[in-house]
């Protein structure tokens, strides 16, 4: 099988999560951000993450590969359980993390980012919607004081150091990707329960954490 994604996307964390935790082989292959050919060509749309299975069909939605790897197992990883208390919290990081995390990116030595081209597109796609990351990079030490009070709030949630609810599931599929984006600012400061679990899910996917990159 093959995975096409992008190192900075979420989505694709999702997707690549999978393949470790259930320990299924996989070809990984970061496309420049700018690459419509490639997408367009496999899914009929500009989108990842895209897996090609073994019959060269191919597939895009990172929960839809993540369900469909989980089928192939003997024994799924992941529990259905879901904590209403983490999906709030993902809803309320939410209306503001993307303002800190997205100006980031283009500045970041991603595979996605090796040129010029392929940064400006992204810059340019995510500005349309989120606004001129000039502005948002001024507000950052605001965007990391509000990140890191809501760190201090997951703390409650976590129920173990390797799983947010105590046994692998898919709110970890969800939590963990902001988690690992989290690790490319130098600011954070990581509360020790929310740092293990970070640590540990990072470990069990085999998707490694950010630091080296921390701006």
């Amino acid at each position: 099988m093959h995975l096409y994604v992008y190192d900075h996307c979420p989505f694709c964390v999702k997707a690549r999560m999978i393949f470790g935790l259930d320990q299924q082989p996989v070809e990984v292959s970061f496309l420049l951000n700018d690459d419509e050919e490639t997408p367009n060509k496999l899914i009929g749309k500009k989108m990842l993450p895209i897996l090609v299975k073994d019959d060269n069909s191919a597939m895009g939605e990172s929960l839809d590969i993540v369900n469909y790897i989980e089928s192939l197992s003997s024994t799924p990883r992941l529990s259905s359980e879901t904590s209403e208390k983490l999906a709030q919290w993902l809803t309320e990081v939410g209306t503001y993390i993307n303002k800190l995390l997205l100006p980031i990116m283009p500045t970041t030595d991603f595979a996605e980012f090796t040129t010029s081209s392929a940064r400006d597109y992204y810059s340019a796609k995510k500005q349309a919607y989120i606004g001129d990351f000039g502005p948002l990079r001024e507000q950052r030490a605001d965007f990391v004081a509000k990140i890191n009070h809501d760190l201090t709030r997951l703390v409650e949630i976590i129920q173990s150091p390797h799983a947010v609810n105590g046994t692998l599931s898919y709110d970890d599929i969800h939590l963990f990707p902001l988690l690992r984006n989290l690790t490319l600012v130098k600011e954070i400061d990581w509360p020790a329960p929310v740092a293990a679990l970070r640590d540990s899910l990072s470990t069990q996917s085999g998707v490694p954490l950010l630091s080296d990159l921390a701006q």
